[in-house]
């Protein structure tokens, strides 16, 4: 069996498998093909990959002869036209949100894999790319609002003055969210956290951090960890307390997301603008709206002196850590549907391997999915 690795497109550095990962795709008695220059923005080259006993080879190439291929970001019109009927892809899809793409993948008869939808369970971990590059993100994020911060973070005691550290607000205490605890207690910033779920309290206060609660946050076990929308009377003390601690703030991290649905909307315009000037806002929820009322995805604007950064993709800007990891993720999900001999095995009874298949055989197998494009499709009648 063959096994391609596609470069990725635009703006994204990171790349599906490193060369660490296709010699352990190696020892799992499949080729692998790897597009020319797939590897360069994360310092990988072709020879890298060659070394491997991969195959260095065409883009065309690998959409027509990969038996199962492999990406990050979905793929493109003209890529879905060259791959033939009954490939296999695993990739990340958005597919509570790309739903023209889902249907691509049904009609053309190709068994989709979304990475994202690997289930929150302890098995799943190690595949778990939402967690890995969540990682990435939290980290980068609160660098990147040191750098522009124009103050220090941590406090000094100097003959010319003692300065203050920095009051940090992290919004949402996921993977991103404790990562960005982590990172700012280390650069001497104090650091307050509000999360809906009361369970992770204490993880937040291990890490040194304050944390933040209003009472009366509903809570749904079968949603796997993530928080789930709140009623309108919690929405409203959330704002109050929120706005609140906003306003003393330094800086703002937010990372609350609700799977499949809009970001939540925690930093009101009014909010923002009670905030001291020279503040910093990271929202890593850009891409889904924002938790901020004014933030811009992929953009960088300054409303009344406070810098408010729109920014989803943090870790294409550390492409090969985030590559190594989410390499990781996508071994470990390949060994559950690719035999000893090297062959597609794939077991629908299995946990996983079931709740991560968007598409199989022209239908769109995923439950969540499928009842989220028919809701909509009945809606636009």
């Amino acid at each position: 069996m063959k096994i391609g690795i596609l470069k990725e497109t635009g703006n994204e550095n990171r790349v599906a498998l490193l060369p660490e990962g296709t010699a352990a795709l190696e020892k799992m008695a499949v080729s692998v093909l790897v597009e020319q220059g797939a590897g360069e923005k994360a310092f990988a080259s072709d020879k890298d990959y060659e070394a491997t006993k991969a195959k260095v080879t065409t883009r065309k190439d690998i959409l027509e002869n990969a038996d199962l291929i492999v990406k990050i970001q979905p793929p493109s019109e003209n890529d879905l036209k060259a791959m033939a009927e009954g490939k296999i892809l695993v990739a990340a899809l958005n597919p509570f949100f790309n739903h023209d793409l889902v249907r691509k993948l049904e009609s053309n008869n190709i068994t989709a894999f979304s990475m994202e939808l690997i289930p929150r369970i302890t098995r799943g971990q190690s595949m778990d790319i939402l967690s890995s590059q969540s990682t990435v993100a939290g980290y980068k994020a609160v660098l990147d609002a040191a750098i522009n911060y124009p103050r220090f973070i941590p406090m000094f005691m100097t003959a010319a003055g003692t300065i203050k550290p920095a009051k940090m607000l992290v919004l949402g205490a996921g993977v991103a969210g404790l990562q960005a605890i982590v990172t700012a207690r280390k650069l001497g910033a104090v650091v307050e956290v509000f999360d809906v779920r009361a369970a992770v309290r204490e993880e937040v206060k291990s890490l040194g951090a304050k944390f933040i609660e209003v009472e009366g946050a509903r809570e749904d076990s079968a949603a796997g960890g993530y928080a789930i929308e709140q009623d309108e009377d919690f929405k409203k003390r959330q704002a109050e307390t929120i706005q609140k601690h906003a306003g003393k703030s330094n800086i703002v991290i937010c990372t609350a997301q609700i799977p499949g649905k809009k970001a939540p909307l925690l930093l009101t315009a009014e909010t923002v603008g009670q905030m001291e000037p020279g503040s910093v806002i990271i929202d890593l929820a850009a891409s889904t709206g924002g938790n901020c009322e004014l933030t811009q995805n992929g953009k960088t604007i300054v409303h009344k002196g406070v810098t408010i950064i729109g920014k989803s993709d943090y870790p294409s800007e550390m492409p090969i850590d985030a590559s190594k990891m989410l390499g990781n993720n996508i071994i470990n999900f390949l060994k559950l549907i690719i035999d000893e001999k090297g062959n597609i095995s794939l077991n629908f009874e299995d946990e996983i391997v079931q709740g991560t298949c968007l598409t199989h055989k022209k239908e769109i197998v995923h439950s969540r999915i499928r009842e989220i494009m028919e809701a909509g499709a009945s809606q636009s009648k």
